[in-house]
């Protein structure tokens, strides 16, 4: 069985040298680059018999740096990839000026028998 998708976030992000937590960041102070992720949905694909055989979880990665963010982005998706994991979404949210981070959303499925 595959491990959950937070926990292959984790593992990633510790082999990237990136800070993670999930739903809130709270060390003090806080890293130049740090990622934050947040569950989005754990679901079960259509099927028609009533039994699912897929099980879909999302997550939303949130990177925050006060760097290039593109560097981050791209080294990030490359270690998503790596592992087989499906990006489905990437943006730049903006800057936030009161912080100093640029911050870049990730979502992230992965895909298990169940």
């Amino acid at each position: 069985m595959t491990a959950p998708l937070l926990e292959q976030l984790t593992a990633i992000a510790d082999q990237e040298g990136l800070p993670i937590a999930v739903g809130l960041f709270t060390d003090s102070p806080a890293p130049a680059t740090y990622l934050v992720a947040t569950p989005l949905s754990d679901v079960f694909d259509v099927f028609a018999d009533n039994r699912p055989g897929v099980e879909i979880e999302e997550v939303r990665l949130a990177v925050f740096t006060t760097g290039n963010y593109l560097t981050t982005r791209d080294r990030l998706t490359r270690g998503l990839l790596d592992a087989d994991l499906t990006v489905t979404a990437r943006r730049y949210v903006g800057f936030e000026a009161d912080t100093g981070y640029h911050h870049y959303a990730i979502d992230v499925a992965s895909h298990h028998q169940y």
